[in-house]
């Protein structure tokens, strides 16, 4: 089995929008997609969505599999936040992401750089 990933928020509207490089949206064409719980509670109430946008938003998130809090990613977004002060939606997609082996697709790497046990991918930078 290959790598798995968690695909982060602007990662999944920069897909939709169609603005990541080629190399990253075939990536994730082959993906069975992961979300964490918060980037599907992120993504529906993004403020530029129109309603068009959150029916494919909602197709998005149909399509993929949301995984959902449970006691295991409670328990390491409480370590996360105590060791690194991460902001509480990011330390539960850091968990997320730990609890589950998959490494994250984000633009955002300053926000996971330093959580122990995490990889974190900018897919901007894949060739």
């Amino acid at each position: 089995m290959g790598k798995r990933y968690l695909i982060d928020t602007n990662i999944v509207i920069d897909y939709l929008e169609n603005k990541l490089p080629e190399p990253s949206l075939s990536l994730i064409d082959r993906l069975s997609i992961q979300i964490s719980v918060i980037t599907r509670i992120e993504l529906l109430v993004w403020p530029k969505a129109t309603e068009s946008k959150l029916a494919i938003l909602n197709s998005f998130i149909n399509a993929s599999e949301v995984l959902l809090l449970n006691e295991s990613i409670i328990l390491k977004t409480i370590e996360i936040r105590k060791n690194h002060y991460t902001k509480l939606p990011d330390a539960i997609i850091a968990a997320t992401a730990i609890v589950n082996d998959l490494s994250i697709l984000t633009r955002n790497l300053t926000d996971f750089e330093k959580i122990d046990g995490l990889v974190a991918i900018d897919p901007y930078a894949l060739k």
